[in-house]
């Protein structure tokens, strides 16, 4: 069965594998953080070919351009709760992009499989 919970805003994080904060990814800080803040969740994506700023593109396709892939952590939640993170990020954030879109969220029931 599936609930529409109406309009919300996704927030994507573009960074690169290799970003880190204090010693560890960078992209696990950011769900960490989002996580503390009571987000609804966070998924990370690991791209296998992209390019950024560097113009420099990475892809898994070559062994010695694969140390840097491109990550993306997607965040789906309220507007109010994603934007109140955003102070979050700006301590975090050294470089990368991030971009905001509004998206319908639909929730299905969990816990039980359906059977």
């Amino acid at each position: 069965m599936t609930e529409r919970t109406g309009r919300a805003l996704r927030l994507t994080v573009f960074v690169g594998e290799s970003d880190q904060w204090h010693h560890r990814p960078l992209y696990a800080e950011i769900v960490h953080r989002a996580h503390q803040a009571g987000l609804a969740g966070a998924s990370v994506f690991r791209g296998i070919e992209g390019f950024g700023a560097s113009s420099m593109v990475h892809t898994s396709r070559l062994l010695s351009l694969s140390e840097d892939l491109p990550v993306a952590v997607v965040v789906v939640d309220d507007e109010p709760r994603v934007r109140a993170f955003l102070p979050e990020l700006d301590g975090l954030m050294t470089g990368g992009l991030v971009t905001l879109d509004p998206c319908e969220a639909v929730r299905y029931g969990g816990g039980e499989a359906a059977g």
